[in-house]
Formats: structure tokens, C-alpha cells, sequence
């Protein structure tokens, strides 16, 4: 990924013109709780965060998160957030570079994570994900999850296995079809159907210029105004309860959402991968500048290297489908039967098989919430939403 250098021009449109834990040193830690401004999925082991603090070996006080990229990035850097939290997640594609080049977040020093070492290839220096944890060459994230985001379907109704996002506009599904109402992944992963199908010139589909968003939106309206899309959803459970119901039988979504609507009433709803490509992305974890004057750094070390651990990566795998971040996630499995009994080994099997298939696919792109463009995305999206 060739993340977008975050500038003045970008912080003012953002800011609508406001001004292994038993390695570590546990002696180290600070007395107090370790705030940490994240949402649900940055745990695993339980409705809680207790086994997350067991593993980790720190207290944790969870901050739940909600808000928008802008609105995250208001917070740390003309708000209160780096009073309020010592580490923080991000809502998608170059909030790292955004924080980091105002001061909010700071660098962090690997050599203290044990579990660095088992960090995924991709995330090492010239690795394709390798930008998206650095600032000016400095590592200012860890990942946690990642995902290729793709094409959720109803096999038993559709009769066959999709690999095309052909599909996904494909006239015999006008009325049952939906993709996320949100312009980010919806423009990116039909501007890749566009792009490698050779129905559009695109550069690149993480970041268009005015003229490709035009086109891509302009397609996308097309299509609703013939009452292609049954709606645009919002929302995990919005999003599962259109594919169990029947609703819709074809649908761009994150996997956590085939999931559900699979579980839900055991139908053969299938996650598949796409010839044209995928739109990839990851979480990460950050340590603000508040938490490290604070003395939270070895806090912050050690929760991220539960992050690092095939502890944490099975679970976030088994559980709602993201990809783990590190190495070992497969020995680890196979070496705890006691915790994956053999049906979910073969699950989280084939699982791993399936996203290393679509992670490797040469036409997939980035997530970027900031593009170059971003009031053009802004703008047609609109047009779109309107249509």
C-alpha cells in the first residue's frame, strides 16, 4: 500500500476547519488501569476483558469506540483524548499517519514486544501492509485484525460457487442484491470490479481521481435507479439479517457478517474470493502521547504483544473471522485440542486457506479513508444515497 502522506489540506477537511506478557517486566507496569479507547471486537476470551487482562498481565479499562475517523482524530488532537486514553485503535486506512504527524500517537519500540518477532511478513519493511503500521518509517501501530473484504452468497439459493463481483451486479439478482452504505468499501470494491473487468479506466481504486469516482458512482446509479439493490445496509446485524432472511442473496459484506447470517439458521451462506480482487484493510492499536508521558509504555507493550500472540489470533479467527496478524496460528490449533475440538480445526483450516487466497490477489485495495478526493467520494456518494 502506498499510504497517502496525511497534510494540512487533509487535517482541515477532516477537521471541518476546527482548530508474551510473562516476558515483560510486570513490576514495571503503572498502578493504574490502562485506558484503552477501542471497541468490542479488540477482544477476544469472553463478553468481558478479564482473559485479556490475564493474558497480558495489566488491568484494563475499556473505553468503548465508536466514532468516526474524523471524529477519533478531532479527539486526540484538538479535544481531550490524550488526556482520557493511553492507547487507541483506529477506524480504518491512514489514521496513523493523521495522528502521528500532529503528535498524538508516538513510536514504538518493537524490541520490547516479544511477540513482534511472530508479526505476519507483510507488516515488515517492504512488506505490502508495511506502510499502513508507519509513519515516516517509524512503527506507530500494531495490527491486530485484518481482512480482504468480499461477496457474501446464498449457495443453496444461488447454485453455485461465486468467484466474480460480475455477481454481485449480475441482472438475474435485481432486487437482491445490497452492498455497505458506506462510500468507503462500496466505491473501492466497485471501482476494482470496474478496473480489472476493463469496464473503466482506474488508476488506482484506493484513491480516484474526481472523474473515476464520477464514473464508478455513475455506474452504481445507474443500477439502483433500475431497482437493482434491495437496500444499502447498515451495521453487522443489519447486514447478517438481510442474507438469513432471504432478503437478499447476494451481498458485498465484512466476513463477520456471513458468519452470523450462517449461524444463524445453519444455511449454506458462503464467503467467497474474487477473481477482480478485494478491498484489504487492518486495525490497529496505538499508543498516545498522554498514555506514554503517563508511564504507560510497558502496559501498552504487553497488551500488544497478547495482540502478537496465537492466542489472540485463533480466537479473533474462530470467533468473528478476522485475520490473524502473526505466525503460528495453525501449530497453535493443532496443538490445543483441548480448546478446538475437530470440526472447528477444519473450519479454521479451510478459513485461513480462504483469506490467504484473497489477501495474495495482485488487483485487491487498500482501504483508505482519507483519499486525495475525499469531498468528491463525499459528494457523488450523496448522489448515489439520493438516486
Amino acid at each position: 500500500m502506498d499510504q497517502l502522506e496525511f497534510n494540512r489540506r487533509q487535517m482541515l477537511t477532516i477537521m471541518g476547519g476546527a482548530a508474551a506478557a510473562a516476558s515483560l517486566p510486570l513490576g514495571a507496569f503503572a498502578a493504574d488501569p490502562f485506558k484503552l479507547w477501542a471497541p468490542g471486537i479488540a477482544k477476544v476470551g469472553g463478553k468481558d476483558w478479564a482473559a485479556m487482562e490475564k493474558e497480558a498481565g495489566i488491568s484494563i479499562a475499556n473505553i468503548a469506540k465508536s466514532a468516526r475517523a474524523d471524529e477519533s482524530i478531532q479527539k486526540m488532537v484538538v479535544g481531550d483524548g490524550n488526556k482520557l486514553y493511553d492507547a487507541m485503535t483506529d477506524n480504518g486506512g491512514g489514521m496513523e499517519d493523521a495522528l502521528a504527524s500532529q503528535g498524538a500517537i508516538v513510536e514504538i519500540d518493537t524490541s520490547k514486544i516479544p511477540n513482534w518477532a511472530n508479526v505476519d511478513a507483510r507488516y515488515k519493511e517492504g512488506g505490502d501492509a508495511a506502510d499502513t503500521i508507519r509513519h515516516e518509517g517509524k512503527v506507530v501501530a500494531i495490527p491486530y485484525i485484518s481482512n480482504a473484504d468480499s461477496l457474501a452468497f446464498n449457495h443453496e439459493k444461488v447454485g453455485e460457487e461465486l468467484t466474480s463481483w460480475e455477481a454481485l451486479f449480475d441482472e438475474q439478482f435485481r432486487g437482491r442484491a445490497a452492498m455497505q452504505n458506506d462510500f468507503g468499501p462500496t466505491l473501492t470494491n466497485t471501482a476494482i470490479y470496474l478496473k480489472q473487468s476493463g469496464k473503466q479506466d482506474i488508476v488506482n481504486a484506493s484513491d480516484m481521481t474526481e472523474d473515476e469516482v464520477k464514473g464508478v458512482c455513475g455506474f452504481l446509479i445507474d443500477l439502483k435507479k433500475k431497482g437493482h439493490f434491495r437496500t444499502f445496509w447498515d451495521g453487522v446485524q443489519n447486514g447478517a439479517d438481510l442474507l438469513s432472511s432471504e432478503e437478499v442473496l447476494v451481498s458485498s459484506c465484512w466476513e463477520v457478517i456471513q458468519i452470523f447470517a450462517a449461524r444463524k439458521n445453519g444455511q449454506d451462506i458462503r464467503y467467497g474470493s474474487m477473481k477482480e480482487g478485494h478491498q484489504a484493510w487492518n486495525n490497529v492499536v496505538m499508543l498516545t502521547k498522554g498514555g506514554q508521558e503517563r508511564g504507560m509504555e510497558d502496559s501498552f507493550n504487553a497488551l500488544a504483544n497478547v495482540y502478537l500472540s496465537p492466542w489472540f489470533g485463533s480466537r479473533t479467527l474462530a470467533g468473528l473471522g478476522f485475520t490473524p496478524q502473526m505466525t503460528g496460528v495453525n501449530e497453535y490449533i493443532e496443538s490445543n485440542p483441548d480448546e478446538f475440538d475437530a470440526d472447528t480445526k477444519a473450519l479454521l483450516t479451510e478459513r485461513l486457506a480462504r483469506k490467504k487466497e484473497r489477501n495474495e490477489n495482485p488487483g485487491n485495495a487498500w482501504q483508505n479513508v482519507f483519499p486525495t478526493n475525499i469531498r468528491a467520494y463525499q459528494d457523488w456518494w450523496a448522489r448515489v444515497q439520493a438516486a
